[in-house]
């Protein structure tokens, strides 16, 4: 299996988990780009989930991984870039079934709300599943505005 390149971004609530999965994946062999932040002095989401976003749009990245506090501020920001299918998860069966049934492309993460070890299992289910396609393609392609 190829590895891919991932791109990972978050705000100050997010910068330690952030700093923990870009470790873990690194350890695993992918190449991870850090979009920020790069400390836990205040910054503000939307930043990272558009850098993230951005550098799927560019083909800079295959994946993305985004983190903030609720993980949700984040993922609505990446969500407003067509071609972007982020999902908040907070369990690796939702993991599961943001790439198989939806295709997702970013996995947004709550720092606030998830263990470390939680956040790597997600992180490796979203990274290694495949999306099913079939009846779930008609839908996702009907996604995008």
């Amino acid at each position: 299996m190829t590895l891919k390149k991932i791109s990972i971004g978050a705000d100050h609530a997010g910068f330690k988990l952030k700093e923990k999965v870009r470790i873990y994946l690194q350890e695993k062999g992918y190449t991870v780009k850090d979009l920020g932040c790069f400390s836990e002095e205040r910054a503000d989401y939307p930043d990272f989930g558009h850098a993230v976003a951005r550098s799927l749009e560019n083909h800079e990245s295959e994946i993305g991984i985004i983190i903030c506090g609720s993980g949700n501020g984040i993922n609505m920001s990446a969500n407003k870039h067509v071609g972007i299918r982020s999902a908040l998860c907070w369990k690796p069966e939702i993991a599961e079934l943001a790439r198989q049934h939806n295709d997702a492309n970013v996995l947004a993460l709550p720092a606030r709300f998830m263990e470390d070890e939680q956040a790597f299992k997600c992180a490796d289910i979203f990274l290694n599943t495949p999306f099913e396609g079939g009846r779930h393609a008609d839908r996702v392609n009907k996604i995008d505005c």
